[in-house]
């Protein structure tokens, strides 16, 4: 199933929850929409690439350590080696017809999530309180989109959370129950250690392995906000210090844009790009393992200590006024940069509403959805050329 959606969920981070969503909540129900929502409220405030630290920890909800395993191995796999080939061989730009199909893949992410932000609204924010929270989260965020902006709508929904739904009933998801609270520091230990014990190799001269994985897992250890904002640390890491030309960075950034999955599998392009001779493999997997690792453990720790406090009417209150702040950030992101970067004509919005109610009223499985959203683009396309 992570395989599954990792060939095919575009659109970024954001819509990578909506395809969540919809996959183990609604169809599997591997987990409640207040569990999934609290895994994303969780996410959110972590540094990491949030998506793919919401799937390891569904794995993790589903089926353990190997379950937590397969989801991020599944979802990251098939982005990682299509930007790893693309380091091997020469970037070829896609004609006009390739991009038109991207273009109607993006059409579907607007269409997945779109109905992902309905749905968990009415789940997570079905009382007054709780939609106030969400319309404040989502206003701002139309305006201003870092990182930060994000972080600091999710803290203010916990405190207006934890004031105005305390005389709510406790409905705290019942989360993982086998991580026990020495896995948290155990997990936080580990994220320390290996945060020194890797920065030690920039004492150590020249472009080796443990200075590649430094760069890397600084990077993922210091950045909120997905993909987008790893860019510049990554490219200030590793351009100016001569690991790969500006040109060939670039490019590769160019190429993770069409690609399906986790945009930090452009790490593996890098690390392939900066490689000694016949050694592309062995430095694309320390980069891509580098860049996720600070996130993932950072979750497991963050998950054992929610496990902990979930039960009290305090920490009910505050995450209930988190899951209304992520309905209204994932209703902000469907405008800006689902929209914005998808509907580019009349003719878009009339294939959005189309496939939506199919989506939605006909219950039209998403593959048809997004072969639909394809041709109609490629149509489109040839008409107008």
């Amino acid at each position: 199933m992570a395989f599954k959606l990792g060939l095919t969920s575009f659109g970024g981070p954001i819509a990578h929850l909506g395809y969540y969503e919809r996959t183990y909540v609604r169809e599997r129900q591997w987990l409640s929409r207040e569990q999934y929502g609290a895994l994303i409220s969780l996410c959110q405030l972590l540094p990491g690439p949030t998506s793919s630290q919401v799937g390891f920890l569904v794995g993790l909800h589903r089926a353990r350590w190997m379950g937590a395993l397969a989801a991020w191995i599944g979802f990251t796999l098939p982005s990682a080696l299509f930007m790893y080939a693309f380091a091997l061989y020469t970037p070829i730009q896609p004609g006009p017809r390739m991009q038109a199909l991207l273009h109607g893949l993006m059409l579907t992410a607007v269409v997945v999530v779109a109905q992902a932000v309905w749905s968990m609204a009415r789940s997570l924010a079905p009382d007054l309180p709780r939609r106030a929270i969400a319309i404040a989260a989502c206003v701002p965020l139309l305006f201003w989109h870092s990182g930060v902006a994000q972080f600091a709508t999710l803290v203010g929904g916990a405190v207006f959370g934890g004031i105005l739904c305390r005389s709510m009933p406790r409905t705290t998801p019942k989360l993982p129950a086998a991580l026990h609270p020495h896995v948290a520091w155990v997990a936080l230990v580990l994220f320390l250690l290996l945060l020194g014990g890797l920065s030690s190799a920039t004492l150590i001269k020249g472009h080796g392995p443990l200075a590649l994985a430094n760069i890397f897992y600084r990077s993922g250890a210091f950045v909120f906000g997905g993909g987008h904002v790893v860019l510049p640390l990554l490219q200030q890491a590793l351009v100016p210090t001569g690991w790969v030309s500006n040109d060939r960075f670039l490019a590769g950034y160019g190429f993770a844009q069409a690609m399906p999955g986790p945009l930090f599998t452009l790490s593996a392009y890098l690390g392939a790009a900066s490689a000694p001779p016949h050694q592309s493999l062995l430095w694309a997997l320390i980069a891509l393992i580098s860049i996720f690792l600070p996130g993932l453990i950072l979750a497991i720790a963050g998950l054992s200590l929610l496990g902990r406090v979930a039960g009290s009417k305090s920490a009910n209150a505050v995450l209930s006024g988190i899951n209304a702040a992520v309905v209204g950030l994932l209703a902000a992101a469907l405008y800006t940069p689902v929209w914005i970067s998808a509907v580019r004509a009349p003719v878009d919005i009339a294939i959005v509403l189309v496939a939506l109610a199919l989506l939605v009223r006909l219950k039209t499985a998403p593959i048809l959805i997004a072969a639909l959203c394809v041709c109609a683009s490629l149509t489109t396309s040839i008409v107008s050329s």
